[in-house]
This record gives structure tokens, C-alpha cells and sequence, in this order.
């Protein structure tokens, strides 16, 4: 079962790309259209170490004992663009969640000047095998994906698609009330 998670996984984030190449395409990837999905805190489980070189820095680790919001997405991505200065707001406005980002399929210098363009101030990680680690939980399954992992280190929240305002409140709400 393990197996079959980490090929829908890989097959859903790559199975639009060409081999060796970058797909930069704003038709060819799979997208979600915004559904959330809350795990209660019985059926969660445990996040990966999120860990690696990020657009600006050798090497980070984030705080497992802290809620996090991770967001996958590319520069090439049309719903990355339109949720980016929301993932951004929400950074501030909650200063007491840590915001990462996971770049996959994508160029360094194209996301270097999307992460400028929308004032991004959260580090991107670039190396996207971490991806590998949410086998078994809730895997991301499309461009963009944002997860919300509890205090505890669990994912808790997956949202595939475009995040909303409303919608991301509700759910990071929702963890931070229930931690």
C-alpha cells in the first residue's frame, strides 16, 4: 500500500512532464479545484521531517512542534500566482504558525523572481523528494497543495487546488483551536 501511495503521488506531480525537461505550461499539470480535507486528530499521521536547501539558504529544518502550513507550487502554476498573496497575508497575519513552501517541476530562476514578485518572506524548499515522506498520510496530489500539520507534527489538513481566504481560515482555525 505504501508503494501505491508514493506512485499516485509521483504520477499525479509528474505525470504531465516530458522527460528530462521542465514542463512550464500553465495547462499541464494536475490541479485540484480547492476541496478541503480535515483529518480528525485519531486518523492523523506523522509529517516528515521538513529539511533540505531552500531558494535562499543551504539548509533549513522546520520546528516539528509548531502548526505549519506547507504549500507545493510552481512558478508556472496560474492558481500558484492567484493564491501566492494569500499564503503571504496569512504568513503575517499568524505569526504563530510557521509557512514553508515546496517547489517541484520548476526552474530556480523562475522561481526566484515569482518568490520577489509576490514578496514571499517564508522559505521554499527546492529539493521536492520531501514529498516522498508524506506517503501514507495525506500526500499532496496536485498544483498547488497546501498542508496544515498540527502541533504535534501530524497533517491534519489538505487542500488541493487554489487556496481561499475563507477557506484556509477555516481550516487553520480549525487546527490551532484543536491543538
Amino acid at each position: 500500500m505504501k508503494y501505491i501511495s508514493i506512485f499516485l503521488a509521483l504520477t499525479l506531480l509528474t505525470g504531465c512532464a516530458s522527460t528530462g525537461s521542465v514542463i512550464q505550461s500553465e495547462n499541464a499539470f494536475v490541479s485540484g479545484n480547492g476541496v478541503a480535507l480535515y483529518l480528525e486528530k485519531k486518523d492523523r499521521k506523522m509529517a516528515p521531517t521538513i529539511s533540505g536547501p531552500t531558494l535562499y539558504s543551504d539548509e533549513i529544518t522546520l520546528d516539528s512542534n509548531r502548526v505549519t502550513v506547507i504549500n507545493v507550487w510552481a512558478s508556472w502554476c496560474a492558481p500558484c500566482r492567484a493564491e501566492a498573496p494569500v499564503l503571504q497575508d496569512f504568513s503575517i497575519q499568524y505569526p504563530e504558525v510557521q509557512f514553508a513552501g515546496i517547489l517541484t517541476r520548476d526552474n530556480l530562476s523562475s522561481a526566484r523572481a515569482f518568490y520577489e514578485n509576490f514578496k514571499l518572506t517564508y522559505p521554499t524548499f527546492i529539493d521536492d523528494s520531501v514529498l516522498l515522506g508524506f506517503s501514507g498520510s495525506l500526500i499532496p496530489n496536485a498544483i498547488p497543495t497546501t498542508l496544515i500539520i498540527d502541533k504535534n507534527g501530524k497533517v491534519a489538513v489538505r487542500i488541493s487546488g487554489e487556496v481561499t481566504v475563507a477557506g484556509l481560515r477555516k481550516m487553520l482555525d480549525r487546527v490551532l483551536a484543536d491543538a
